[in-house]
Parts: structure tokens; sequence; C-alpha cells
């Protein structure tokens, strides 16, 4: 089925995840990491993960270092890294302007050295201030510690009518205290700022698909992230398989809630989701299936009833996850089942 068609239930697979896919694209901040320090599993997931022979590439929006300075801190994390690994959007951005702009046009950028690394590999010279003639503006997330006054340059090149372009647009970053805001919210102070619109790379556009491909070479990948918009997002774009991993952003009831583009094709606690197979999810009646008529996942069965979702059984938290997701999809909407799943979730001690 093309991933673009609608999804009404997470996929099962017979084999382990590291053995169907060639290579796992996966997102950093919520997957791998949170806050500088590794996720629970994380580590060991992805250690046996590439003993198994799986290819591990490292996909983020997060634009903030460099692919060597990301690689150093996978290393150090437990997990051996090369620079060459680390996809990241500064790379995608920088790729879009080199394509406008000749060899030697100057840059102003907002935000951090990764950006600026990234211009210098495509021949672009990064600038620090709107009087210094930018052919370009662009923006990334620059860290807690990014002066406002940048803000004010990038407002003062773009009102003069200087093209404008971003990373990436996360409203919000995982952190080890919790989540913060992200690149797309100063992106919304520059908007308000200017009233333009910046052209965008990151997750979930065409161009960080596109990076991240040429520079993989995968065949068979699998997206791994936390977020539905961006991640989970991207791969439907792309029109390959994604595992969604609930260790970041995304929620149980959010994503219940997920539209179809935001539906991804497995759902698992965590990054050891990679060194299993995926259990079927069976039963919906005839052809996309009936909510009414119930799922079943392990010992779980759900179905939408009397306008709410409705479990039934006993097992694991997962499995009836599973079964809610394909009753509250197939579903045309969280309109029929009122959009409140916290009585179905509280028995699964969601």
């Amino acid at each position: 089925m093309s991933r673009r068609q609608i999804r009404n239930r997470p996929d099962g697979s017979a084999e382990a995840l590291s053995a169907a896919y060639d290579t796992a694209l996966l997102d950093l901040d919520g997957v791998v990491y949170a806050g500088g320090h590794a996720i629970g599993h994380a580590v060991e997931s992805l250690r046996t993960a590439r003993a198994a022979g799986m290819r591990l590439a490292y996909v983020t929006n997060n634009a903030l270092r460099p692919p060597d300075a990301v690689a150093r801190h996978l290393t150090e994390l437990g997990v051996p890294a090369e620079a060459d690994e680390v996809i990241t959007s500064a790379q995608a951005v920088a790729r879009l302007i080199a394509e406008r702009f000749p060899a030697g046009a100057r840059v102003l950028v907002i935000g951090g050295e990764g950006l600026r690394v990234a211009l210098r590999e495509r021949g672009l010279v990064p600038v620090d201030s709107a009087d210094d003639d930018p052919a370009a503006v662009v923006q990334g997330y620059g860290g807690p510690e990014l002066p406002w006054g940048r803000f004010a340059e990038a407002s003062y090149a773009i009102r003069r009518g200087v093209p404008w372009f971003a990373s990436n647009t996360d409203l919000t970053i995982p952190g080890a205290r919790g989540i913060a805001p992200g690149n797309g919210a100063a992106v919304e102070v520059v908007r308000i700022a200017t009233g333009a619109e910046p052209e965008v790379a990151g997750k979930p556009l065409p161009p960080m698909h596109r990076e991240t491909i040429l520079r993989t070479g995968a065949r068979t990948p699998l997206v791994v992230g936390d977020r539905l918009d961006t991640d989970i997002e991207g791969a439907f774009h792309g029109d390959v398989d994604s595992l969604l991993v609930l260790t970041g952003v995304t929620d149980p009831a959010r994503l219940l809630a997920a539209e179809p583009r935001h539906r991804p094709t497995y759902v698992d606690e965590d990054l050891r989701g990679l060194l299993t197979g995926q259990p079927e999810v069976s039963g919906g009646g005839e052809g996309d299936g009936d909510a009414a008529a119930g799922f079943g996942c392990g010992g779980w069965t759900a179905a939408v009833r009397d306008g709410a979702l409705v479990l039934d059984g006993a097992g694991t938290p997962l499995d009836g996850l599973r079964a809610l997701c394909a009753a509250a999809w197939t579903a045309a909407g969280p309109g029929e089942y009122g959009g409140d799943a916290g009585k179905a979730l509280s028995r699964l001690g969601w």
C-alpha cells in the first residue's frame, strides 16, 4: 500500500525491523537523547541494531551543532558515529541557498555554528550583520543563549527585500528539564516583525528528505522519530515507512488523534522497537475497516461505540495502544469518538 493512502491501523512485521530495513534514519532530540543525556535503552538498542547489519543515520532538524560535534557526542554516549552519518537541517538549507546563489555569496546567519559550517561546505560566506550586504538570511536553532539582537538583524535585512530561509520550524525542542521553545518559535518572532515567510528546508519538507537520501544512499529506509508533524509527516511525504517512539514530544492521546499524514507505520515505546518484530492488528470488518466492529492486538480489543473509544481485555500497554489506534484512525475523525480517549488510555497506564 502506498504510504500516501489512508492508514487505518499500525502495520505488523514478522521480522525484526533492523532486518526488514537497510537503514534507520533516526531523529536525535527525543529519540536518542534529551538534554544531552541518552534516553533509556537507546544506546544498547542502536549498538545491537548496528551489529545486526542495520546502517544508522542520524537525521536532525536541530541546526545548532555541526555533524562532527554531533558524532562526538553520540560516541561519548556509547554509540560510535562518524560525521558523515549525521544529516542536519543546516545542510539541507545550505544546499537550497547554494542552488539559488553563486559560490562566495554572503549569508546572514541567525543561529549556531552548525549553520556556518554547512554554508562554508557549499562555498557560501557567513556574515553577522544586515549591513554586510547579504544575499540571503538563514535562521536555525541557536540555543537558549542566542541574543535577541540577532532577530533584529534578520528583520532589518528581510525588510530590505533579502530572501529568508529557515532550517526548520519545530516550535518546541525536548530537553532534560522538559519541552522548550524551538527554532519555529524564533521564526515566529521574525515573521511577526517582518510579515515575511521563510523558505523552509527541514522535516517534514522535501529538501530534508532529499538531503538524507543523497547522503545515505538508503534503499529501504525506516524513519524513526518522536514527532508526528516532522518525522512521521516527513516519512509520509517521502513515501517511506516510519517508527514512532514514545520517548519525546508525542504522547498516546496525540497519536490517537493523528490525521492521515501523521500516522506512523509502527509504534513502540522506545528504540528497542528496532530489535523486534511488530504485532499484527486484526479485525475491523470488511474493506477499510469498521471502527464499531473492533480491532484486536495481543489480548486487547478496541472499538468506537456510542461515540466513545472502548477498550476491553488485557495485555501489554503497547498492544492496547495499537488496537486503540486502529479504532480511532478508522473513524472519520476524532469527533466520531468525542476526541476523548482518556478513559481507554488510563487502563493502559497513560
